[in-house]
């Protein structure tokens, strides 16, 4: 099987059930901005190797594989119906973590810049796409009804990528660089 279809030659793809639509279309904005997510967290754990939060940040990669095959379902109940999706349980690890994480860390009393090592910078970088497609969610979901759970998980993911930065820096012994 070859990977081009050409199918998408004239600017548009299938969705989830087979609709057409535009590539530049909000829903795919969205799509994209989580799949640009996805592949910075691949960075970021290529960066840490074996380091503590890899093993999450693949199951968190998982689930954003559901996030997008749901926003690619939206038009589709019946495909949507049989979707496995992001529900409280998911949102409930997120929050689980990062208050595991954050009774380790130093209190908080300033802006900080992204950086660090490798692996938090990245990991800043993919806080930073999570807002992004946050974003476009909100602008999508003002065209089509979207659970709770969608805002929900995002807007967690982006406080968990912050606070892993800070964790995996405060791990590898490097000070975080106030703004003033």
């Amino acid at each position: 099987m070859k990977i081009y279809t050409k199918t998408g030659d004239t600017g548009q793809t299938s969705l989830l059930g087979g609709a057409r639509t535009d590539k530049d279309c909000i829903n795919l904005m969205v799509i994209g901005e989580i799949d640009e997510l996805n592949a910075e967290l691949g960075m970021a754990r290529a960066f840490l190797g074996a380091i503590e939060p890899v093993e999450f940040l693949q199951k968190i990669s998982r689930d954003l594989f559901k996030v997008g095959a749901e926003l690619a379902a939206t038009q589709n109940d019946k495909v949507s119906a049989s979707l496995d999706k992001i529900s409280e349980k998911e949102i409930f690890e997120l929050e689980k973590e990062i208050d595991e994480m954050w009774g380790e860390l130093p209190e908080l009393k300033n802006f900080i810049l992204p950086g660090g090592c490798l692996a938090a910078a990245s990991l800043h970088k993919a806080r930073a796409i999570c807002r992004r497609a946050e974003r476009a969610l909100i602008t999508f979901g003002r065209e089509i009804k979207l659970r709770p759970e969608l805002y929900q998980y995002i807007n967690r993911l982006s406080d968990y990528l912050f606070a892993t930065a800070r964790f995996v820096n405060f791990k590898d012994n490097i000070e975080e660089k106030k703004v003033l």
